[in-house]
């Protein structure tokens, strides 16, 4: 196991909460296409995929936001989320 930075480790968990996120998007957004089967709760379902997403949204921000805390309070990350964390 590699010896990593506090700032490579959260940078990592960033990018991956990000790369989850938009899996779970695609996910609801092909869910929503399918048929409904007559017993399952279509609404329920896309409700808590869009809650599990929107939590990956904000832990991705808190990280984003220790980092910027990390660099002394200056932001140099993206303003999106789940956008890029090139950016």
């Amino acid at each position: 196991m590699e010896n990593k930075s506090f700032k490579e480790e959260l940078d990592d968990f960033r990018k991956e909460l990000k790369d989850i996120a938009k899996r779970i998007k695609a996910t609801k957004e092909n869910k929503a296409k399918d048929e409904v089967d007559g017993i399952e709760d279509r609404g329920e379902e896309l409700a808590n995929l869009t809650l599990a997403y929107r939590h990956l949204e904000d832990a991705s921000m808190r990280i984003g936001k220790t980092l910027q805390a990390l660099a002394g309070g200056e932001s140099v990350y993206d303003n999106n989320a789940v956008g890029t964390p090139e950016k």
